[in-house]
């Protein structure tokens, strides 16, 4: 094991009372439902401190791929490689974040995970933090599963994040234990794949465990935060989710959380083990290409030029009401119950700037159909 490394740094915040690390896997979602675990787990008498992406993809950041703290103003040093990202941070244009409204909102401490210097920088930024916290507990979360995987699935679209954090959890010197959020709840890997490679339900979340983040549940993007909710507030069916990708099924399993072995999980995950060793992000987006087929982040890449050449729709409540009943006539046809706004901002061609807005209309126009935080598909014409 590598020696630790030396801890805070001059003007850190004070952060004493804090006995929990929740490292979120993914970011976005999981960096949410990391506090509303938090509160479930713990109580939040002593909010945790959350360590997170800043990686809201291209809905919120404009820009491909994760942001480190060079894209940040106002991070406050914690560690020689950590930084906090408190309320008043701001991402620098033309880069967006979430995380600095989520310190505003929550009371969770949310600290940024750079992985500019690979699983090997991930590493030396858990060291420091573990040594500076000298925490009772470190938690790994993720939601959905897909942190899981082999590496191999056609199913398979964002493993780079959940490898990297897996990678650099499995080196740590300190016991790390895995969670999983709401098997299946991604869209990538199917809950039924994943039932040999859980262990015990640790808690299922209930209404109750939603409410410390519900005011945050009302803007953030995050689909698979949303559907972790509304799976705990009691919403079961098949739900239409964005990039053409299969709908979600919405089970009794979408609220549980289960424990997984660590050490099972970085054996069977290719992209993890491969990248154990890396000291830059294109190493590690090399791998994932070699071993999985693609980068995510070129998926990004591309998809932003894409999304830069495209005229921005004008939001007309007519026409958008109208193309709501198209969209809800054709979700009926195959079985769906529920979507996303931002599945709906997708389908409309609106811009992701104006998902608050649509949000808005749709909600003034038809709050019947607002099973918080997704929106509920008619059964009828």
């Amino acid at each position: 094991m590598r020696p630790r490394c030396t801890g805070s740094v001059q003007g850190s915040p004070t952060l004493a009372h804090v006995t929990r690390l929740i490292v979120a896997a993914g970011g976005g979602g999981d960096a949410v439902a990391a506090a509303m675990l938090d509160a479930a787990l713990y109580g939040g008498e002593t909010p945790a401190v959350v360590l997170t992406y800043a990686w809201d993809r291209l809905l919120i950041d404009p820009v491909p791929g994760p942001r480190g703290p060079a894209n940040f103003t106002g991070l406050r040093p914690l560690t020689r490689s950590v930084r906090t990202v408190p309320a008043d941070a701001a991402p620098i244009a033309p880069a967006g974040s979430t995380l600095p409204r989520l310190a505003a909102e929550l009371p969770q401490t949310f600290a940024l995970i750079d992985p500019h210097h690979g699983a090997e920088g991930i590493v030396r930024q858990l060291e420091e933090i573990v040594q500076y916290l000298e925490p009772d507990s470190v938690d790994l979360l993720d939601v959905g599963g897909d942190i899981l995987a082999r590496g191999d699935e056609p199913t398979l679209r964002s493993p780079l994040a959940d490898a990297l954090t897996l990678a650099a959890c499995c080196e740590l010197n300190f016991p790390v234990r895995l969670l999983v959020a709401g098997p299946g709840l991604d869209g990538e890997l199917p809950a039924d794949a994943l039932r040999d490679r859980l262990g015990a339900v640790v808690l299922t979340l209930t209404a109750e465990h939603v409410t410390p983040v519900s005011s945050v549940l009302e803007w953030h993007p995050s689909e698979v935060a949303a559907m972790l909710a509304a799976t705990a507030r009691g919403a079961r069916g098949l739900c239409d989710v964005r990039d053409a990708s299969p709908p979600v099924p919405l089970t009794d399993d979408g609220p549980a959380v289960y424990e997984a072995d660590l050490d099972e999980a970085l054996n069977r995950n290719q992209l993890a083990r491969a990248i154990l060793a890396t000291e830059n992000l294109h190493q590690v987006e090399q791998c994932s290409r070699e071993i999985c087929g693609f980068s995510e982040i070129d998926h990004e890449r591309d998809k932003a030029g894409l999304l830069g050449s495209r005229a921005a729709q004008q939001l007309d409540p007519e026409a958008v009401l109208h193309r709501l009943g198209e969209f809800e006539a054709d979700a009926r046809s195959r079985g769906i119950t529920h979507t996303t706004f931002r599945r709906l901002t997708e389908a409309f061609g609106l811009g992701g700037n104006q998902r608050q807005d649509l949000r808005a209309l749709l909600l003034s126009s038809r709050p019947e159909q607002y099973e918080a935080p997704l929106w509920h598909i008619r059964s009828g014409a």
